[in-house]
Formats: structure tokens, C-alpha cells, sequence
């Protein structure tokens, strides 16, 4: 990128300045336009021209003027309340952004408004309840309706619903305009296929949460007296795009807590692997459904106690915690035919009759043989984690027993949909697997100062 230059002419539209690191790629992705149309409008040739500090033209938007910028919409904002935050019109915001329906505003759009030093203060949130009119809401808030349409954007109060949140006088706490007041955060992470989902909700008084994610329940735990955590897993095979993310609650005052928006799910990165050689009879249609239903029976139940803490141990000899014969999520095909699978677990090294130990504490839901998984002992967890060691040469735990983290549960075999000896590790998380390797590298839940916007 070069150095800022002086534009000789004044701008046709509103303008966006050129920040480092920024590329007309980037710039155009941002602004909803494409790169061809960026270039056209500003004279640019070569697409590697461009300068920090140069005042990009952004076409599309005659009658519109200004310096623009873009923000991530957070998780817990309408049209309505970004339209208050950034003190433009909604029908201002959706010409700068192409918006044609709600819908389109997802958590993690890059939204396009006008630049502004200056945050405005936009009052306290405050929810609309069934049967209550906007003057008991004034007077709770020791206001006047007035007022409260006017800090609004409102003509009146006939387009208000119940539950609607309403700005009114006091401190505003910096929050998403239209999640429920008893919320003081709602973070996001892991939204990426064969990974592990994280939704942490934070408010006061909050007396219990639910939600869901992708179809999927999402089973919502206290962490502490302000806080609840779902752990979802994201299938490695699902489609990349926007999925619905709903939470449910109430608090002890009796108000309930009901939001929901759409989120992006994005695409992992996964390798393809050989096509693998392997007896047909583990291929067969039947037998795999058969099996899958029951793994997914085993793997069901959510039991409230996190009996794990920390990343996962290792579970198998340390001399192996870098010896991995397939990945988690690879693409998979068998005996020549299409790549129609992908694999489920992380494959470890290891040698007839090596020790397999457990991951961490919990209750052993099953362990028996099984034709395409092998000798197979699954673990249970807590919150709905479950971990699953399979090809084993022998199995040394019963189903109900309790093990501790680093007991020896089983033997490296070769039994089952195997080419050779090795361990296939699974860790499923809500009924779906996701990458073991993520489990080893780092703790779940993540700290609150891991997460970032999604």
C-alpha cells in the first residue's frame, strides 16, 4: 500500500478513507459492492493502488454524502436500535447497506454508517410488558410517554409491541439496543463447522436460560450467580451460512427474556483423505444406521454436572501427542467409491495393546463391540460433553463405572472400520462431534477474555 495522497477532485458520494492493512477487496466485501464497480468510480487501473488516507468513492449511494465507516453488528441489535446508536434514519441505513428485509441485519454484518466521534447517549433499556401502556412505563421510569417516544424515534405508540425495548432516561450501559434489560452481555464464539459453539449470557436476577442454535436444544449452565454458558457442537458437514441463535429466560421478577437473530456459521478447513481400503461389511447401509442411532442415543443425555476441568489429557502414551494418522473433520471416501463421509474423530498413533486412558473425569455410558467402531467405550462428562475411544483391542471399563482423568480404560487395537491399529478419538459435544484436537489444545468453557465478536 502506498502513502496518502490529496485528491484533485472533490468526491461524487460519500467516502470511506483507506486504513492500513485495508485492500480494495476488502473495502469493497465491507461496503456491499463490488470490487469493479469501487475501481470504476475511482479511477483505479490496478487494484494494488490504493493509499492510507485516500477517500474512496462508495457507489451506489447518490444523495448520500460523508466520511463512512463499518461496524460489526453485535448479537442483540434491530434496525431500530442501530438506527438510535448511530443517530441516522432507517431508511438512511438501509440505502447505505442494501437492506431489503430485517432479517438481513445477522451478527457479524458489517454495517455501514457514518463515521462519528462523538457516541451519543442513548438512556437506560427498558421493556414494553404484555398489558402495559407506554404511560405505566413512563411513569415507572418517572418520565412521560412523550419523552419516551421521542427518545425513541417514535410518532406514536400504536406500532409498539409488547416486550419491545424502549430506551428511556438514565445510564446507559453500552449494551445491544434490543436484548432484554435483565442481559448485561451475550458473547458468541466457535460458530464454524467442527467446532465448538460457545453462547455465555450474562444479566442480573436471571433465574434460568434456554435457546436453541441450528435445530440443535441449547442446554444453558450457571457459571457463577450472573452468568449461564451453552456448549454446542457445529457439525463439520453443515452448510456455511446464516443459522437462527434463540435464547430463552426469566428473571426473578417475574419479566421474561425472549431474543432471537440470525448468525454466521462459517466454513472449516478440512483436507481430503485417500481413498481407504476396508471390508465392505462395514459399509453396509443398515448396520450403520442401526449403530449411528444407538452412538447418538448413548451420546444424548445432558447431565448438569461439568465433572471436567481444564483441556482435556491426552489419552493416550505422551510419546504419541504429536502422531495423528487422520484428522478430525477430514473428508473421507472408502474402497474407491465417493467422498460422501467425513471423519468423526481424531485418529492416534499407537500399537496393539498400547493403554488408552481417560480424557477426563466422568461416567462410562457404553462400552461394547460394535462393527464399524469396534470395541467402543463412551464417556459422559457433563453439560452434554461426552468423549469416545473406539478400535480397541480390549475394554477395561464397564458401562456405569466412574474413572478419573488418566485411568486406563482399554487397549490400542484394530477392531472394527480399521485399515491398521491406532485410536479413534471422538468428542461430541450436543449430540455433535467436534475437533478433539481443539479439546486437547485449550479449556472449555472459554475465559471471558477469549471471546470475540462473532
Amino acid at each position: 500500500m502506498l502513502p496518502g495522497k490529496a485528491q484533485s477532485t472533490a468526491p461524487l458520494g460519500p467516502v470511506y478513507i483507506v486504513q492500513e492493512g485495508d485492500s480494495l477487496w476488502d473495502i469493497a466485501y465491507r461496503f456491499h459492492v463490488s470490487q469493479t464497480e469501487l475501481a470504476a468510480i475511482n479511477g483505479i487501473v490496478d487494484a494494488n493502488q490504493i493509499s492510507i488516507g485516500q477517500a474512496l468513492t462508495i457507489p451506489g449511494l447518490e444523495g448520500i454524502s460523508g466520511v463512512l465507516t463499518t461496524q460489526n453488528v453485535p448479537y442483540g441489535e434491530t434496525l431500530q436500535s442501530l438506527s438510535l446508536r448511530y443517530q441516522i434514519a432507517q431508511q438512511a441505513l438501509k440505502k447505505l447497506n442494501h437492506i431489503t428485509s430485517p432479517s438481513e441485519l445477522y451478527a457479524g454484518f458489517s454495517l455501514v454508517v457514518p463515521q462519528n466521534d462523538i457516541s451519543p447517549a442513548l438512556g437506560k433499556r427498558v421493556s414494553l410488558h404484555p398489558g402495559e401502556s407506554l404511560l405505566e412505563l413512563a411513569i415507572i421510569n418517572q418520565t412521560n410517554p412523550w419523552t419516551l417516544l421521542s427518545m425513541n424515534d417514535q410518532a406514536s405508540s400504536s406500532g409498539l409491541l409488547p416486550g419491545e425495548v424502549l430506551r428511556a432516561p438514565g445510564e446507559d450501559d453500552g449494551i445491544a439496543g434490543a436484548l432484554p434489560p435483565a442481559i448485561t452481555s451475550v458473547d458468541i464464539t466457535g460458530l464454524i463447522q467442527g467446532q465448538t459453539a460457545e453462547i455465555e449470557v450474562r444479566g442480573q436476577a436471571i433465574l434460568g436460560m434456554s435457546g436453541g442454535l441450528m435445530d440443535h436444544t441449547l442446554n444453558f449452565f450457571s457459571d457463577d450467580e450472573n452468568g449461564y454458558i451453552a456448549l454446542q457442537g457445529v457439525h463439520a458437514m453443515a452448510e456455511a451460512g446464516l443459522y437462527p441463535l434463540s435464547i430463552q429466560g426469566s428473571t426473578s421478577d417475574g419479566s421474561t427474556i425472549n431474543y432471537a437473530q440470525m448468525v454466521v456459521v462459517k466454513a472449516g478447513d478440512f483436507a481430503y483423505d485417500r481413498s481407504l481400503p476396508v471390508d465392505p461389511a462395514t459399509l453396509d447401509p443398515e448396520t450403520n444406521r442401526v449403530e449411528n442411532e444407538l452412538w447418538a442415543a448413548s451420546s444424548s443425555p445432558v447431565t448438569p454436572e461439568k465433572m471436567w476441568d481444564g483441556a482435556l489429557y491426552l489419552p493416550v502414551d505422551p510419546v504419541f501427542a504429536q502422531c495423528y494418522s487422520s484428522k478430525f473433520g477430514n473428508r473421507r471416501s472408502y474402497n474407491g467409491g465417493e467422498y460422501l463421509y467425513f471423519h468423526t474423530g481424531l485418529d492416534l498413533c499407537g500399537q496393539i495393546g498400547d493403554p488408552i486412558y481417560a480424557a477426563a473425569p466422568g461416567t462410562v455410558v457404553f462400552a461394547e463391540p460394535l462393527t464399524v467402531r469396534g470395541n467402543a467405550t463412551m464417556i459422559d462428562h457433563g453439560w452434554g460433553v461426552f468423549t469416545a475411544y473406539m478400535h480397541q483391542s480390549e475394554i477395561l471399563v464397564s458401562k456405569g463405572d466412574h474413572v478419573e482423568e488418566g485411568q486406563l480404560i482399554g487397549k490400542v487395537g484394530n477392531t472394527g472400520r480399521v485399515e491398521g491399529p491406532h485410536l479413534h478419538f471422538e468428542v461430541i459435544v450436543g449430540g455433535i462431534q467436534v475437533d478433539p484436537l481443539a479439546w486437547l489444545d485449550q479449556e472449555y468453557p472459554l475465559t471471558l477474555d477469549d471471546h470475540s465478536p462473532p
